[in-house]
């Protein structure tokens, strides 16, 4: 099955309409900076201090109060948006791999991004920055960065979302936000990742996608286990307890990622593989709105 069928885009174009009457055309939130004088929007006022530019006095006010108060204006900066691709080995794990749906996702989020006039950076990463789609605005690029994510694939010998992060921000000139795609299957743990992400200042979304045999493997007695990411092989025994057990870690860190995300302001969105691109995009909108 092709990466993108023939009506993406005319599927991303529906997101596109959706994503402006949500957010008013930028993908998460409004980056504004507050200013004074001339500016896009009327915010408020503040008291007229000595040494104030008096061009940006409000004479409406003073000639009907008396008081004197300066002008306060909002002026939008367009965002940058860093669309974080795990393409580590356990990604390409599945009937419906989870890489496959992770590239779309980038896909539609770049599209809204690029027509909300926001510029978008891709970066592959698996034990770190692998493959980059440099920083572009403008939505004739969306062709482009399709040819650029059909020709990723899995890679790496493990997940070092630490390590990852640290070339991601050694490429960012400045901050804004950051969605990491990813099953967060990291031996080293996803948190640091997520820290040096916070302490740039970067807002943050997590999108975290698993596989159902993940969440519930259909294994009991002798079988012989496959590492994806090393490739090594392992004859365990799988008994009732071992299956518990395992349930058990996976729910746990499900739960140490949505906690993670809430303790710290982020984002998080947790999906498995086999839920339709557009269908979680949506679900990452709701979310976001109801977060705001």
């Amino acid at each position: 099955m092709s990466l993108f069928e023939p009506d993406f885009l005319t599927r991303l174009e529906y997101l596109s309409i959706i994503s402006k009457r949500v957010f008013r055309g930028s993908l998460l939130a409004q980056r504004r900076t507050m200013q004074l004088g001339s500016g896009i929007e009327f915010s408020d006022h503040r008291e007229y201090t000595p040494g104030d530019d008096i061009r940006y006095l409000d004479w409406n006010v003073y000639a009907r109060h008396g008081d004197l108060l300066l002008k306060r204006f909002q002026e939008e900066q367009d965002l940058h948006i860093y669309l974080l691709l795990d393409c580590s080995r356990s990604m390409g794990f599945g009937d419906s791999p989870k890489f496959d749906l992770a590239r779309r996702l980038i896909a539609a989020l770049a599209y809204i991004a690029l027509a909300g006039l926001d510029r978008i950076c891709v970066l592959s990463f698996a034990d770190g920055v692998v493959d980059e789609f440099p920083l572009t605005r403008g939505k004739a690029r969306i062709l482009s960065l399709m040819k650029f994510l059909e020709s990723q694939q899995v890679s790496g010998s493990d997940t070092n979302l630490g390590r990852a992060m640290q070339g991601v921000l050694q490429r960012s000139r400045r901050n804004g936000i950051a969605v990491v795609v990813s099953d967060l299957f990291d031996e080293h743990g996803f948190q640091p990742g997520l820290d040096q992400l916070r302490y740039r200042q970067f807002d943050g979304h997590v999108l975290q996608l698993h596989d159902a045999r993940e969440a519930d493997p259909a294994l009991l007695g002798d079988v012989e286990l496959l590492d994806i990411e090393t490739e090594s092989l392992r004859k365990v025994t799988v008994t009732e307890k071992n299956l518990r057990a395992y349930k058990e870690l996976f729910q746990n860190h499900q739960r140490a990622v949505r906690e993670y995300c809430r303790n710290h302001g982020l984002g998080c969105t947790q999906s498995d593989a086999t839920t339709p691109f557009d269908e979680l995009i949506l679900r990452m909108m709701r979310e976001v709105g109801m977060g705001g």
